[in-house]
This record gives structure tokens, C-alpha cells and sequence, in this order.
């Protein structure tokens, strides 16, 4: 069976379903229903396909059910539990921001505060002027990568010839 016939085939069954939601809205990001629920949640920035997979199996969900599935109270439990910056029980190593700079704990951050975050400690590291700030600063490579053939931007590339005067051999 084709992946466009077993689209038509979901969309026909969620029809008959009034219960369906074709849109859920988690962590400022609006789910397609017909999504299955690891690969939905996989969808938000700062949740991972692993992450998303150890939340499927925390709150029981069948792995095979679409987002829009979902009862509202598992929806709401999912909802809770993902914008909570501190996962207790989740693998400190999993998280996406591990010992802040201000209070030592660890958070995994979603979407916009995961990018402000990031923006915030590029920041922080150009004013204490860190190699990796310096390097942040000046548009280089920052993990170590070679740089001669590999990351030229902005520059015009090849040889430049001269012009050659006319009459001069």
C-alpha cells in the first residue's frame, strides 16, 4: 500500500472518529493530528526522538496512536509535563541544558527560551572573552574543525588574473 493511500485511508477513519483533533497545540507549537505522537513530540525543539520516546513510554501511550487520538486529559498530562523546565526523572545527561550559570540545576528548554538561552550564553562567553567567544565573534569554526579548505563564506573564491594590457605579449 502506498503512503497517499494510507493517508486517504487515516483521513477516512478520522472522519468517523468526532473526537479526532487534527491540530494540538503543546509547547507553543501546533501538532498535526495525524502525526504519530513519538514523532509529534519529536517535532518540538529542545525534545529529541529519544526524549520523545522516553515520554511515550512514562505516560503508557501506544506508540502507534496518532496525536489527534489523544483524550484531553492526556493531552493536558503531556502538556504539563514538557513545559516544565525540570525533568526530575529524566537522565540528567538527556537534558539540553545542564548546571545554568545562575543556579546550578539542570533544565530542558523548548523553542523560543531554548534559543534565547543559547543567544544568552554565546553572549556571556564573548564578554568573558573565551576562545570560543572570540572565535563566535569572528564568524570562525567554534568545535575544532579545519578551516583551510572548509566553511569559506563571504569571500570571493579561485584566482584572480590580471588584465593584460593590449599590445604587451
Amino acid at each position: 500500500m502506498t503512503y497517499v493511500k494510507q493517508v486517504d485511508k487515516m483521513a477516512e477513519d478520522n472522519k468517523n472518529d468526532e473526537n479526532f483533533q487534527y491540530i494540538v497545540r503543546i509547547a507553543n507549537k501546533d501538532i498535526k493530528g495525524e502525526r504519530k505522537i513519538q514523532l509529534a513530540l519529536a517535532d518540538i525543539k529542545g525534545i529529541g526522538i529519544r526524549q520523545a520516546k522516553i515520554l511515550v513510554n512514562k505516560f503508557q501511550i501506544d506508540q502507534n496512536k496518532r496525536v489527534g487520538e489523544l483524550s484531553e486529559e492526556e493531552v493536558l498530562k503531556i502538556r504539563e509535563y514538557v513545559e516544565n523546565k525540570e525533568y526530575s526523572d529524566m537522565p540528567v545527561w538527556l537534558l539540553n541544558h545542564r548546571n545554568d550559570v545562575t543556579t546550578g540545576k539542570n533544565f530542558n528548554l523548548l523553542s523560543n527560551d531554548l534559543a534565547l538561552q543559547i543567544n544568552d550564553d554565546i553572549t556571556l562567553m564573548k564578554k568573558m572573552r573565551s576562545f570560543r567567544g572570540i572565535k563566535h565573534e569572528r564568524g570562525h569554526k567554534v568545535r575544532g574543525q579545519k578551516t583551510r579548505s572548509n566553511g569559506r563564506r563571504g569571500l570571493s573564491m579561485g584566482v584572480v588574473r590580471r588584465r593584460e594590457e593590449p599590445g604587451k605579449k
